[in-house]
Parts: C-alpha cells; sequence; structure tokens
C-alpha cells in the first residue's frame, strides 16, 4: 500500500501489521467493527501550526463562558495537561490527576449555566476540525454496515453536534462519552453516568459489555486513539480474532514514540489525515 511509504508512518514490526490486516481482509465487512477515540484522533491536533480545540476546549473558548471562568480552565489545563502527557509518569500515576482535572473543570462548566440550545452555534463557530478524508471514512463504514464506537473522554453533546454538523453522524454511530444533563430549562445541571477521562477506558469498555455482546460476531477490530489509555477501549470485546492498533502521535514525539511502537501496530507521527486507515478500509471494505 503506498500510503505505508509516508514518512508519518511508523511501524515496530511490518510483517505482524501485514499478518493482522490479511486476517481483517478475509473476514471482511460482515467481522469487521471499529472502536476509536475522538479527540486528537478522528479530530486534528493542529492546522498549520495552530493547535486544533478539543469538545472541552470549544466549550471552554466559547462566547457562553465568562472570562474569569476561561482563565480558571485555562490555568486547569496549563497544570495538568503535562501530566496527561507525562511519559515519565505511569497510567496509575496519572489518574487522580485526570479525575481532578475533570471534576474541577466540570464544576466550572456547571457554574457557567450553559444552555443546551446554544451548543449548535458553539460549535459552528469554533476550529474544530475533522482529519482530511473523515467523509470517505464515515460513508464507507456506514456504505457496508460497520459498526463504529466512538468513546471519548471529550464532551458528548458537542462531540455529536461536530460529526452532525460534518453530516457523519450515520446510524453505524454510536457515542459513549461525558455527557451533559440539562434542567427543564435546558440549563446545564451536571454531567450524567460515569466519568470518562483518558486513563480509565478500561472500566468504561467494561460497561458497555452489552453493546459489544450484540456485535459478538464482529470478531476483527480496527482500534484508533491518540493516547496509551485508548489502548484498553476494545477490552470489552468478547471474542476478537484479529486487531489492528493505530495509535496517532502529536505531540511530544521523540520521548514517546518507543512507547508508542511498543503498544500500537501501526504509530502516525503528526499526521493530520485519515489515508492509512481508509487504506486498509479500502482493501477490507
Amino acid at each position: 500500500m503506498p500510503q505505508f511509504e509516508k514518512t508519518t508512518v511508523h511501524m515496530r514490526d511490518p510483517e505482524r501489521v501485514e499478518q493482522i490486516i490479511c486476517g481483517l481482509i478475509k473476514g471482511g465487512a460482515s467481522k469487521l467493527q471499529v472502536i476509536t477515540d475522538f479527540d486528537m484522533t478522528l479530530s486534528k491536533f493542529a492546522v498549520n501550526g495552530k493547535r486544533c480545540p478539543t469538545c472541552h476546549n470549544i466549550i471552554d473558548n466559547c462566547k457562553l463562558v465568562t472570562e474569569e471562568c476561561r482563565q480558571k480552565l485555562l490555568q486547569l489545563k496549563n497544570k495538568y495537561y503535562p501530566i496527561e502527557i507525562d511519559p515519565h509518569l505511569t497510567m496509575e500515576e496519572k489518574y487522580p490527576f485526570m479525575v481532578e482535572w475533570y471534576f474541577k473543570s466540570h464544576t466550572l462548566l456547571v457554574e457557567q449555566r450553559l444552555e443546551k440550545e446554544k451548543l449548535p452555534e458553539v460549535v459552528r463557530e469554533s476550529d474544530a476540525a475533522l482529519r482530511d478524508g473523515f467523509e470517505q471514512f464515515f460513508d464507507r463504514l456506514q456504505q457496508h454496515s460497520v459498526p463504529v464506537f466512538i468513546f471519548s473522554a471529550g464532551l458528548g453533546d458537542v462531540l455529536e453536534e461536530i460529526i452532525r454538523q460534518a453530516g457523519v453522524y450515520h446510524p453505524n454511530v454510536k457515542v459513549v462519552s461525558n455527557f451533559m444533563e440539562f434542567d427543564d430549562n435546558g440549563v446545564l445541571k451536571g454531567f450524567k453516568g460515569e466519568l470518562i477521562h483518558v486513563f480509565n477506558k478500561h472500566d468504561g469498555a467494561l460497561r458497555n459489555t452489552e453493546y459489544f455482546k450484540q456485535l459478538k460476531e464482529y470478531c476483527n477490530i480496527i482500534l484508533m486513539g491518540d493516547s496509551l489509555g485508548d489502548l484498553s477501549m476494545a477490552d470489552g470485546a468478547p471474542n476478537v480474532e484479529n486487531i489492528l492498533k493505530i495509535g496517532f502521535l502529536n505531540d511530544k514525539v521523540e520521548e514517546r514514540l518507543d512507547k508508542y511502537l511498543d503498544s500500537y501496530d501501526i504509530v502516525l507521527v503528526k499526521d493530520e489525515t485519515l489515508e492509512v486507515p481508509n487504506a486498509i478500509l479500502q482493501k477490507v471494505l
């Protein structure tokens, strides 16, 4: 596949990758499911050197949030994001910090009394950008009825609005994320269910065993993420025959490439496209 010749593509064991892809091709559409992260995986990390917003950032930076709140959210990000991507800390060590970050930022958002009906406009006015090739990616999966499980530590309401506005929220897509809870007047009052953060996706995957049980015939998986925490997203899938793990490495590349190559089959370094996943899907479907 010519897409694999790109300088952004890194693999520890190309032969193993080939074996897995052959397994996916053999299984075809009827056995395939996709499990993917959203922020910085389906969405872009940067455009022309300028960082793109995550689902949380879209709300943090929108006009519904006061300047004072924005500053507090930024302080939290400056404190906790370096911990999230620190190559010298284990996931277990990072875990309590992520809970703290989410709890504090969600509390600030609730204080802002955000209105549900304003979310579409907020997303439209944001710099949210999906990776190049996203239409082809979503449309091909929909054409072949391949189930897509988007598992995000972001804000589900914002995520759904992004893919809805992009025209790719097809019926085969299921979103599990942190969803806002609104009162009868459509004002944010809290968040539903258990918190999903970057490093507890294993627990979230197990909470979704019902979904995966219904898909037990779909024993081939393409998993896509941008964090080592994303590797556990398929933990709820009961009988996996072939799993291909594609990792997007967007930041702190030198320090983290080795760890990513140990964990992901294919690592895409500073690649703002879905060319490689699309090339694989073209072969499989």
